[in-house]
């Protein structure tokens, strides 16, 4: 008897294999060693569990019914088209596992000394970012770190690597801002990309900007706020949050070589470095009145001067420079239909966050320290980024501050409390 495979036997063998290492992925909750400090939120854990769970369910049976056909005549007869359905099978094992690695890179995170608590206590804080309860259910968020200078999202509800809905809202933040204020400024700005598209942004403020430029009679400025508009969306709800934190760490994440700064690109969304600076300090000078943010834009402008530019770009960015204005009238005060009537700036409760009162409630803080663990993340964030500001904190004592503080939400997260009605667990520290 010819110990030969033919070509059926050969597949099924490939396909029961498929089933033998589907079997070894294991849900998380059985894999990662952390302690519960470090651990996701439940709301992030079952939503996570339950899609991936899905997704082996789905696998196992779509390979259970390719086995089944394998055996029937039609799979006997035809070893290409038996080829062709297990090639279709395996594919969609390899995108069950990519997807299980979305969420591996962020869960193994959890198990790391100090990092596994402080990305617990960013999720809070992102949590705290990203909510607006009366217009939307925010998804839960986690987040993890990477190298590189930038941050990133991968939204809620968006597809995933072979197909399904994103259950869960995924936040990159690069390692080297751990642990400083302007990992504020990153947090913000990757969960108003999560705000807005709940919220329908992009689409009303993009609706909105080309009809300015239908009444212009020219295209002018107003392409390129269009075009950029999803990446000015992110930098508004990030000003809103954290305040001048986030102008200082947009610039630290910008402060390139000259030749990037004016690169004035339409293919990118990201407004042109040394313009999106100046985009944030007028959103902060409106939303929070202050000399401090024409003293923020006076220094950019010493540290990337123009006048050395080819006149074709200088007169671009001087185009768009005399249009941030008006443009950013139209922008906080658009109201989109989600917002039922409210416009942007009305709804994202700005008085907290004013400079006078964030000085205030650092000074409060140095008499009564037990009053900053009752503070929301991300009122906390932006009264560090105003002290950082003012020079009224080092570099070392806001590195202590925001451990005390990351540590802290996250233990109050993971013990179902709704206040800091818990010992600050890093206050001693």
């Amino acid at each position: 008897m010819s110990s030969d495979l033919t070509p059926i036997q050969l597949l099924a063998q490939e396909a029961k294999a498929l089933l033998t290492r589907l079997d070894l992925v294991k849900p998380f909750i059985l894999q990662q060693p952390a302690v519960t400090a470090a651990h996701i939120s439940p709301s992030a854990s079952n939503a996570i569990e339950r899609y991936l769970a899905n997704g082996r369910r789905d696998l196992r049976d779509l390979v259970h019914g390719y086995l089944q056909w394998l055996s029937g005549s039609a799979g006997r007869g035809n070893p290409a088209e038996a080829q062709r359905r297990y090639s279709i099978v395996r594919l969609k094992f390899n995108a069950v596992l990519t997807q299980f690695d979305v969420f591996a890179d962020v869960l193994t995170q959890r198990s790391e000394h100090d990092t596994g608590v402080w990305l617990s206590g960013l999720d809070a804080a992102a949590a705290d970012v990203l909510a607006l309860n009366e217009y939307y259910q925010a998804p839960a968020v986690v987040c993890y770190l990477d190298r590189g200078a930038g941050a990133a999202i991968r939204r809620a509800r968006t597809r995933l690597p072979g197909g399904g809905q994103n259950p869960v809202a995924v936040v990159r933040i690069p390692r080297e801002r751990m642990v400083g204020s302007g990992i504020a400024s990153s947090l913000a700005h990757e969960v108003g990309h999560q705000a807005a598209a709940l919220l329908g942004l992009v689409e009303s403020l993009r609706s909105a900007l080309r009809a300015r430029q239908a009444a212009a009679g020219n295209h002018g400025v107003w392409q390129y706020w269009e075009r950029w508009i999803s990446e000015i969306i992110a930098d508004f709800w990030s000003v809103a949050r954290v305040g001048v934190g986030s102008t200082l760490g947009l610039m630290e994440v910008v402060s390139l070589p000259k030749a990037f700064v004016f690169r004035i690109n339409l293919d990118d969304p990201h407004p042109v470095p040394w313009i999106r600076v100046k985009l944030s300090c007028h959103i902060g000078k409106v939303m929070y009145p202050h000399p401090q943010w024409d003293r923020l834009a006076a220094l950019w402008n010493v540290l990337y001067p123009t006048k050395d530019l080819a006149a074709e770009k200088r007169n671009i960015l001087d185009s768009l420079e005399a249009g941030i204005p008006e443009f950013i009238r139209v922008l906080l005060n658009h109201r989109p239909k989600t917002l039922r009537g409210r416009s942007l700036i009305q709804v994202m409760g700005s008085a907290q966050r004013q400079p006078a009162r964030l000085t205030a409630l650092i000074k409060q803080w140095s008499s009564i320290p037990e009053q900053m663990y009752r503070t929301s993340p991300s009122l906390a964030f932006a009264a560090i980024g105003q002290a950082k500001h003012d020079g009224r904190l080092t570099p070392q004592a806001e590195n202590r501050m925001l451990t005390r503080l990351l540590t802290h939400w996250a233990v109050n997260a993971r013990a179902g409390q709704a206040d800091a009605t818990i010992t600050p667990v890093a206050a001693a520290a």
